[in-house]
This record gives structure tokens, C-alpha cells and sequence, in this order.
């Protein structure tokens, strides 16, 4: 299966894993509770997505790499205890908690999570002197005495031995204690998830371009040749990052993440004309909707190629500002709950009157909000549960209370004060929300007068759709080209299907 299977997999054995009976108490015990094993090629998203679970699941997340452990470091350390039996005194061998399972105990304190996943990458490739051990804690989650905390579930990952000389393959005893789920790269999940988190447009569009190159492993008498999805995902931050300090993004760069010389020659060649699509096509003024008749003239005339660089280049910038808004939009819900709860704290009585509350004295509380929201964006980021929508909400509330803050000059600072500051967010938000919203709808016009119903319509409407940022924007706040573009596209789905189906027909191929 793909990654993205594998994640929805994950997901649906989490939450069982998690149901209750009636009392509280879990329905599957421990011993039966399966410990998930990712089995799949390097760079294909196992760790990834299991960050993804957890911060979708709001649980708590421990990873741990095992090619570095040993077994004293995996079980613990021994030491001597005394202990009496039937009144006589003995020295009893025991074991300091493993540093796995403290790590544990160290999230759920720091994060409040009582449940959560442990996730416990490269697990092929123990030590054999560790191999039995490992044993007892894929059945039983014990590292010796010490076992992992009710509500965590265990997640492994691994890599198939012939891409790794480290790794071995387990005998059935092991196998036999294991939910194993085998994943294979494939490029239309990954490229779900590029549109999501924002991937460079180069190499999308490169991507869809020339799709075998996507992942690709070859041993030459040089060595081995590879490109991974983690290949194109470091590469494409990279790129952002040269591009916003005007750095070269040349060959030399590209063969540090794709391994492969004559896909990353390939590649720099593509990027350079990628670049001048971008200087001659004006993108910003596309959305803006003034853009010149010549770069429409040029749109239409286009060969494949330059028509899927415009597409993307579009699609980028066009996603990156839904994005924003829609980011902005839940950081302004969040505040607006954090300050309600604030409000309610400065009405002494149900009598209090609005004007008692906007006179009183917020100040106590707005530190005290300020310290909560900086430890828990702390917290969350080093426990890997930061999502964006929570940074930039924490960020922005941050920002909001600092300048209430700043507003002391005698000791008190109103509430009215704060609502005011709030207002002016608000305000702000409304304006990027409808900037958004125009550059949407120029999209569409630009795509409509340029190619019509073609191909290029089907990769703008395609992509909002596989953009959760973009369809939120859109079920929020609507278009109505979108919609209508949209159901012109699986109307022609439907029919291109019928008629495959009649074709089958006339040939005597009865298979569905």
C-alpha cells in the first residue's frame, strides 16, 4: 500500500487500540494490543506520518531510533536491592527504568497526554544481544520490569533488508507479535502531501513531468544511484530557503539530495527554465487580475511543458495566501476563546455590567496568559505535536498580549484595551481574507480565458482539492467558479468512464 493508506491504517488500529468499556478500562489488553511495523523503502514518509497521526489525534508522540541502543541502554542499568522474604534479608538483581520508557513518563508530564504512540524507528536493526529482549517488549511493552504506560501504543518501522546492510529480517516468533503493514513509494500520495505542506512548485511540476523519477534506486559500478521522496522534500525547503536569500540553486546543489547524477543534471536544467517562466510570467499580477495581454497570448500558445511550470507556479502562490488566511482565521478563533475565558475570570458576580468588566484590571491575567501560551508552544514543538494552525495561533496570541502588555504605564491595563487591540486583528483579518478570496476567483478567470476547460483547469481545481488550507477557504468563505468547474470536471469523469465502458463492450471484454 502507499503511505497515505498505511497512515489511515495506523489511525483506525490507534483508535481501537484506544476504545474503552464501559468502566474505563481499555477493551484490548496490552498483551494483545499488536505493535504496528511500517516495513518500506528509506525516505518514503514513515516518520512523518506518524507525527501527523499524533498531532491529528492529539495524543502524545516519543520516538526513539534503535540502531544505537544496546541492551543495557534499552533495559536499563543493574543494581542491588535489598528485600526481605519470610524476615530474612536478600540482595536481589533489579534494573533502573529503561531510558525508552522514562522518555515516555517524561511526555505525558510535560505535555498532559495520557495516551500516545512510541514510535520506534530502524527496529531490524538491533543488536543480537538485544534481539531477545525485544521480543518480550513487542508482546508484552516491558523493557525488563518496567512496562510502557497504559494508553501508548507502540509503532515500529524498518527498513527491508536489501536497502540496509544493518538490517536483518525477523524469524516468524517475531513476525507473529507484529502488525505489519508493507509500504511502497508512490508518487500521487506523495504529491498530496507536497500540495499540503507547500513543496516547492519546481519540483512538483518537475514531478509531474517525469514521474519515474520520483524514486528510483540503482547500483552502478560507481555505487548506488537513488532519489527518495525525502530527497525532494529536504531539496524543495532548501530551494525556498536559497531563493529568499538569493542564493545559486545549481546542479552541485541539487546532487546533494537527489543521488542520482543525470536526474539531478536533469533536474538544474529544468529549475533554470522553471526560474524564467517565473521572471516572464507575472504571477502576482495574475491573481491580482491585471495581468497584460501578452502574458495570456503566451499562456495559450505554450507547450506542455511551460503550460504545467504556469500551473504551478499559480497553484503555489495562489495556496500559500489560502493558506495564510485560513491560519490567520483559526488564530483569531483561538484568541477570541482565550480572551472569553479572560472575561469571564474579570466578572467578579453574574451583576458585574459590560462596563465593569471593560474598566477592570486585566493585567494579572494577560501575564499569566502570556507565560501558559509561551510554555505550552515550548512544550508542543520539542514533543513534536506543533502543528502550523497551532504555531501561528500561539504566535499571533502571543503578539496580541505583548502589546497589551506594553500598554501599561501605571499598573493597570483595561480589558476594554485588550478588546480594542482584538478588534484591530480582526479588521486586519477581514482584509486578508478578501485578498485571498479575489486572487481565488482571478485564478479561475485567468485559467478559463487562457485554456478553457482543458487539462491545466483539471491540475488548478485538482490541487485545491487535495489542499485541506485551500478547501477550508473555500467551504468557508466559497467560489463559485470552483464549484461550477468542479462538477464540469467529474461530469466529464462520469462520461469518460461510460464510454470506456461501452468501448469494453463492443469489444466482448465484459470485465468491470
Amino acid at each position: 500500500m502507499n503511505i497515505r493508506e498505511a497512515k489511515d491504517q495506523i489511525k483506525n488500529a490507534i483508535r481501537a487500540y484506544f476504545s474503552k468499556d464501559a468502566f474505563g478500562n481499555y477493551r484490548l489488553p496490552t498483551s494483545r494490543q499488536r505493535p504496528v511495523f511500517l516495513l518500506g523503502a528509506p525516505g518514503i514518509g514513515k516518520t512523518a506520518i506518524m507525527e501527523q497521526i499524533a498531532q491529528e489525534l492529539e495524543v502524545g508522540f516519543v520516538s526513539y531510533s534503535m540502531t544505537h541502543h544496546t541492551r543495557q541502554s534499552a533495559l536499563g542499568l543493574p543494581f542491588i536491592a535489598k528485600k526481605t522474604y519470610d524476615g530474612v534479608e536478600y540482595d536481589v538483581s533489579e534494573y533502573t527504568m529503561s531510558e525508552i520508557i522514562a522518555a515516555v513518563y517524561d511526555a505525558m508530564e510535560a505535555t498532559g497526554h495520557r495516551e500516545g504512540i512510541l514510535f520506534l524507528d530502524e527496529i531490524n536493526c538491533v543488536s543480537e544481544t538485544l534481539t531477545p529482549a525485544m521480543l518480550q517488549f513487542l508482546q508484552y511493552k516491558m523493557f525488563g520490569r518496567h512496562r510502557v504506560p497504559d494508553g501508548w501504543i507502540v509503532v515500529t518501522a524498518g527498513n527491508p533488508p536489501e536497502y540496509n546492510r544493518t538490517a536483518h529480517d525477523f524469524d516468524m516468533a517475531t513476525w507473529d507479535r507484529l502488525k505489519r503493514i508493507d509500504v511502497e513509494p508512490d508518487f500521487g500520495a506523495w504529491r498530496d502531501y507536497a500540495v499540503l505542506t507547500g513543496a516547492h512548485p519546481a519540483v512538483l511540476t518537475y514531478l509531474d513531468i517525469e514521474r519515474a523519477h520520483f524514486y528510483s534506486l540503482e547500483t552502478t559500478v560507481d555505487g548506488k544511484s537513488f532519489v527518495t521522496a525525502r530527497g525532494w522534500d529536504d531539496l524543495s525547503s532548501m530551494i525556498k530557503l536559497y531563493e529568499e536569500q538569493e542564493l545559486a540553486v545549481d546542479e552541485l546543489l541539487v546532487g546533494q539530495y537527489v543521488q542520482d547524477a543525470q536526474i539531478a543534471k536533469r533536474f538544474s536544467v529544468y529549475y533554470d527554465l522553471f526560474s524564467k517562466y517565473r521572471s516572464d510570467y507575472q504571477i502576482d499580477r495574475i491573481l491580482a487580475g491585471s495581468a497584460d495581454e501578452s502574458v495570456l497570448e503566451r499562456a495559450r500558445g505554450a507547450a506542455f511543458d511551460e503550460r504545467v511550470a504556469l500551473m504551478g507556479l499559480i497553484v503555489d502562490a495562489l495556496g500559500g495566501r489560502l493558506r495564510e488566511a485560513v491560519l490567520e482565521e483559526r488564530a483569531v478563533a483561538f484568541a477570541h476563546g482565550r480572551l472569553a475565558v479572560m472575561r469571564d475570570m474579570l466578572s467578579a458576580n453574574e451583576a458585574a455590567s459590560a462596563d465593569d468588566i471593560d474598566a477592570a484590571n486585566a493585567l494579572p491575567l494577560l501575564r499569566t496568559e502570556a507565560s501558559d501560551i509561551q510554555h505550552r508552544l515550548e512544550t508542543e514543538r520539542k514533543a513534536s505535536l506543533l502543528t502550523d494552525e497551532k504555531y501561528v495561533a500561539y504566535e499571533r496570541m502571543l503578539a496580541l498580549l505583548d502589546a497589551a502588555l506594553r500598554a501599561d504605564v501605571s499598573g493597570d491595563v483595561p480589558f476594554a484595551r485588550v478588546k480594542a487591540l482584538f478588534a484591530e486583528t480582526v479588521e486586519s483579518l477581514d482584509a486578508h481574507t478578501d485578498a485571498a478570496g479575489a486572487a481565488l476567483d482571478n485564478a479561475f478567470r485567468f485559467t478559463e480565458e487562457a485554456f478553457g476547460e482543458g487539462q491545466e483547469m483539471l491540475l488548478l481545481v485538482g490541487d485545491l482539492s487535495a489542499n485541506r488550507y485551500g478547501m477550508a477557504f473555500i467551504n468557508d468563505h466559497g467560489c463559485e467558479r470552483y464549484f461550477v468547474h468542479n462538477e464540469r470536471l467529474l461530469f466529464q469523469e462520469r462520461s469518460d468512464d461510460l464510454a470506456d465502458r461501452i468501448n469494453r463492450l463492443d469489444r466482448g471484454d465484459d470485465t468491470p
